[in-house]
């Protein structure tokens, strides 16, 4: 009977979600209008930051938005730098890609850069077996080594010769490599990560090889400049479109402390998933504890029609607890707020919510104030909050 009051009225909340919906995005196109939608979610986390933390992310999330409207989280990437400040600096925006990497020549910057891209070290092709090799006197010795020197230097040279001028390798780099990579001015980069090498070649639409062979036109990638820049102590490497429309976008975060740059970054991990729920359901319902309450209100006085109150009452009272929590993180009591709230909603007022900005206790109405949801965010997390409940009850024994 308790599973079943919890599923009916899961099923009640669902039906009574899409009446509360009080306004959609019209153009996530739009900088300042997609700024607005997701300071909600940024202010939950960066209270006092979310003004010019909400533009650059909508900044970096409308830059790469494809025209299908298919959008990935994956394609905003985050480059925390620590630098001596004691308050969060305003952060920066780059079209590419950044890593906190040197680079391994003598060259630190390319402009127009044609890229090749090798999972592969960037050393001299070796035996997958081994060879034996019979030198009779000095003369022998001295060829041999000629020999590889060589033929490494036919290898980077071809490479120079195809128009590359960066290399970008995933394994370690020859010493011999590197001299020769330095006599032919090709800018080397080492990368030890293979995520990191599959998002650079999306990035600059190269492809990975996975042998030391000179790449083809198809093959090399390209983007408007690769150079070296120093960010506080720490140096890094910057792959920079000069359009706003590559495949990938960077948020560098300059802070003072690591803690202060993981709050950060999980606030801007909230916005760009709630820009991707805005590209597949615009719609919105008011927050502050606005929909919360009147589902409440409407799922009791369902629960009574249907005899059920005491069933339906357990979810009532999962909704109420979340109200009861954001209140009392504002030292406000809770009692009184929501007492607030559901007179208000009694009176019809659907949009109205909890004040969090109000020194005493207070309910303001949330289309106005600019304090909105997503609807899907609310549709599954009542949907699978509910089959997380109906679970644990379903187990008898552990």
């Amino acid at each position: 009977q308790v599973i079943e009051g919890y599923e009916k009225a899961c099923k009640k909340a669902l039906e009574i979600l899409p009446d509360l919906v009080c306004c959609s995005a019209k153009n996530l196109r739009d900088v300042e209008e997609v700024a607005s939608l997701l300071h909600t979610s940024v202010m939950s986390k960066q209270y006092g930051n979310e003004r010019f933390l909400a533009k650059l992310i909508a900044q970096a999330c409308v830059s790469i938005l494809p025209d299908s409207g298919h959008f990935n989280v994956d394609n905003i990437r985050v480059c925390k730098i620590v630098v001596s400040l004691k308050v969060l600096h305003p952060n920066d925006l780059l079209h590419g890609m950044v890593f906190k990497k040197e680079t391994e020549g003598d060259v630190t910057s390319v402009k127009d850069a044609k890229i090749a891209v090798y999972s592969c070290p960037f050393d001299g092709m070796i035996t997958e077996t081994k060879g034996t090799v019979l030198i009779k006197n000095a003369e022998e010795l001295m060829n041999f080594s000629k020999g590889e020197e060589n033929l490494m230097d036919l290898q980077v040279k071809a490479i120079a010769d195809s128009g590359a001028n960066v290399v970008v390798t995933g394994g370690k780099v020859a010493d011999m490599a590197l001299h020769y990579a330095n006599k032919y001015n090709l800018m080397l980069v080492r990368l030890n990560s293979k995520w990191d090498l599959r998002r650079l070649c999306k990035t600059v639409g190269a492809t990975a090889l996975p042998r030391l062979t000179p790449p083809t036109l198809e093959e090399m990638g390209h983007c408007n400049s690769v150079y070296l820049s120093e960010v506080g102590d720490t140096q890094v490497v910057v792959f920079k479109h000069e359009k706003e429309d590559g495949a990938i976008s960077t948020i560098l975060i300059r802070g003072s402390t690591d803690n202060l740059m993981d709050d950060i970054e999980r606030a801007v991990d909230d916005g760009v998933n709630t820009f991707k729920v805005l590209t597949r359901d615009k719609r919105l319902v008011p927050g502050g504890g606005a929909t919360e309450i009147e589902l409440a209100k409407q799922i009791t006085s369902y629960g009574e029609v249907q005899q059920a109150g005491f069933l339906a009452c357990h979810l009532h009272t999962h909704v109420l607890q979340k109200n009861t929590n954001i209140i009392s993180y504002q030292h406000i009591y809770a009692n009184e707020v929501i007492s607030k709230l559901y007179a208000v909603h009694q009176e019809g007022k659907k949009n109205v919510g909890f004040d969090i900005e109000a020194e005493a206790a207070a309910v303001k109405d949330m289309l106005e104030a600019g304090v909105l949801d997503t609807y899907l965010g609310k549709f599954w997390g009542i949907k699978l909050a509910t089959n997380a409940a109906v679970t644990v009850l379903r187990v008898d024994q552990v």
